[in-house]
């Protein structure tokens, strides 16, 4: 029988739309981003200090540098933000000037590449989606690696690195591919089909054991899902849409979760909406984060 998680919010930030929470294991920080209001935030726990970074809103997610800076989804292109200087190093585009389309989550891959798929907003169900997933490496090279993507989430790697997890919120599926340094996406297979839940999977992480976490934004709980993808745990958040998930803490045993207050189409008004919170007590670990590699 699962222990009972325990559900603490942390500080009194309030996110819009809170995304993209990512572990540095180095400064034993913790990294996330509003997405609207065009903010990086990090938090130090052990002092429960929390700083905030301009860059251009909106921002669809980060990833941490092997040189201490970060690589940047922004609308329509890439970029480089070194957190010492606070300087922006603009990087390429994806190719795509749509008003309705923009870079979503994305994640670094265990090879030191970045990767953030779009979404496209205001679709009609007739309208193929624009856009995909996009992967940059250091020398600004962008390959796409899928199409026919409507609202890209939850990117992330098994701990061998040979399975590649993706969801597309609206339609409510998370995909898994095979993987490899070279190689396109292959073998493409239904990993979890998230519509009995009422709602998509969201942002995600894989736990030591290999295990799925993701965000069941449209619902206010997160779950876990097993290799085969069952789900095995779900926990209730105390907000009603929660958003994004990471381990972290000096043991990767505390589970972070980033929230709405008020996006482009969803509102919560429950007290700590658009909160950061920690889930502690889960009896797992999670995975030290992969890095962009700049060289």
């Amino acid at each position: 029988m699962s222990t009972p998680a325990r559900i603490t919010r942390i500080g009194k930030t309030t996110d819009q739309l809170g995304e993209s929470p990512v572990w540095d294991d180095r400064t034993q920080s913790l990294y996330w981003i509003d997405s609207l209001a065009g903010l990086i935030r990090r938090l130090s726990p052990a002092i429960g200090a929390v700083e905030e970074f301009q860059v251009p809103a909106p921002i669809g997610s980060m990833a941490l540098a092997d040189n201490g800076d970060a690589v940047l989804a922004l609308r329509h292109s890439f970029a480089r933000y070194d957190l010492r200087t606070r300087g922006l190093t603009p990087g390429p585009s994806i190719g795509l000037d749509h008003p309705k389309l923009r870079l979503n989550d994305g994640k670094a891959d265990p090879y030191g590449r970045f990767l953030a798929g779009t979404m496209h907003g205001g679709r009609t169900e007739e309208e193929k989606p624009l856009g995909g997933l996009y992967r940059i490496d250091a020398s600004g090279a962008i390959a796409q690696l899928e199409t026919d993507l409507a609202v890209t989430n939850g990117p992330c790697f098994s701990p061998d690195g040979k399975t590649f997890y993706l969801a597309d919120t609206a339609r409510r599926v998370i995909w898994a591919y095979d993987y490899s340094r070279d190689g396109p996406l292959a073998n493409k297979r239904v990993f979890a089909n998230m519509d009995p839940l009422g709602s998509g999977g969201d942002g995600a992480t894989i736990d030591a054991e290999g295990y799925l976490w993701t965000v069941l934004v449209r619902i206010g709980a997160i779950a876990r899902l097993a290799p085969d993808g069952t789900m095995m745990r779900k926990i209730d958040m105390p907000v009603r849409h929660p958003t994004s998930v990471t381990f972290g803490g000096a043991g990767l045993d505390v589970l972070y979760v980033t929230s709405i207050s008020r996006s482009t189409h969803l509102l919560d008004e429950t007290p700590g909406a658009g909160g950061l919170f920690a889930v502690e007590g889960l009896g797992v670990t999670g995975l030290p984060a992969h890095r962009f590699d700049t060289r």
